[in-house]
């Protein structure tokens, strides 16, 4: 018997839109993609039992077909949740374009140097965290753990990528003070829709900007906006974000878009809002080329 998809624990996903659009401002060589997945086949990278959606086949050819057309020269292939740690769909994908690519895992906190080593080779750069489904209380990092990742991977000058709604940890700065490595937040902080440019986390989040100890993905708008495309709600983020520290954004489609609410967003409009959020070219290609190239050592 099939499923109810209202209490399938695993629902399928909308594939993301075939035909992305050329943006209407032309960006510049070299700029990169800095937040995006692959996934699937299913028979050959099997998904793990215990996620909480089911992507569509998002494939390496398509992905590419949407960054050719948009313009975008380099990406940074993102491990989905839906793999937990096996990251072979990942890794896979980046052998096909190298050059082009980097990547950023999930790890177990007892993974070989070896391990670890072999990634770097294969163009991995960091490690993401899923600060969201750990339960340490509220305003809480489960540092422990994040201290053990750090220490892993310091020595190949890796980073660690937080999903985390920021509007939760006030003291997010004064908690990661003195953290061995650079850290990286999704979503523009992946805020709780409805929060406050003031927020206390928010501000948090500017001070570690500020003070060089954080990156910032301007990613997702989709998953933290109150309002429809193009997310005019959102504008007071981005411009505090980039008054605080121009040269620590970076961009990204978050291609294929799993878990949309509403429409399924164009990458090409996508391309545009960041435009509307940036308007001076110059800025631009730091946020597009130059800070990705320092971030993920192209």
């Amino acid at each position: 018997m099939a499923m109810n998809p209202l209490h399938d624990p695993a629902p399928p996903c909308a594939a993301p839109d075939p035909h992305p659009r050329k943006p209407a401002y032309a960006l510049p060589p070299l700029a990169c993609d800095s937040h995006a997945h692959v996934c699937g086949p299913a028979g050959l990278y099997p998904y793990s039992p215990g996620r909480i959606y089911t992507p569509p086949d998002a494939l390496h050819a398509a992905y590419r077909h949407m960054l050719d057309t948009l313009g975008v020269e380099r990406c940074v292939l993102v491990q989905p949740s839906v793999y937990g740690s096996d990251n072979r769909a990942m890794l896979d994908a980046l052998a096909l374009d190298p050059l082009r690519q980097r990547g950023v895992a999930v790890i177990e906190p007892d993974i070989a140097d070896a391990e670890l080593e072999r990634m770097h080779a294969a163009g991995v750069r960091g490690v993401r965290c899923n600060i969201v489904d750990v339960k340490e209380g509220k305003g809480k990092l489960p540092l422990d753990m994040l201290n053990a990742l750090a220490a892993k991977v310091k020595p190949l000058g890796w980073h660690i990528e937080f999903l985390m709604h920021v509007d939760e940890f006030p003291e997010l700065d004064r908690l990661l003070d003195g953290f061995p490595v650079d850290v990286v937040f999704g979503h523009l902080g992946y805020l709780n829709r409805g929060q406050a440019v003031d927020s206390a986390g928010f501000r948090a989040l500017l001070r570690l900007l500020g003070a060089g100890r954080a990156w910032v993905k301007l990613t997702g708008p989709y998953r933290i906006s109150a309002q429809a495309m193009p997310h005019a709600d959102l504008v007071p983020y981005a411009r505090a974000l980039l008054e605080a520290a121009p040269a620590r954004l970076v961009w990204g489609s978050d291609w294929p878009h799993v878990m949309v609410k509403g429409d399924m967003p164009n990458d090409g409009a996508l391309a545009d809002l960041l435009c509307d959020w940036v308007p001076d070219a110059s800025a631009r290609r730091r946020v597009l080329v130059d800070n990705p190239a320092r971030l993920y050592d192209f």
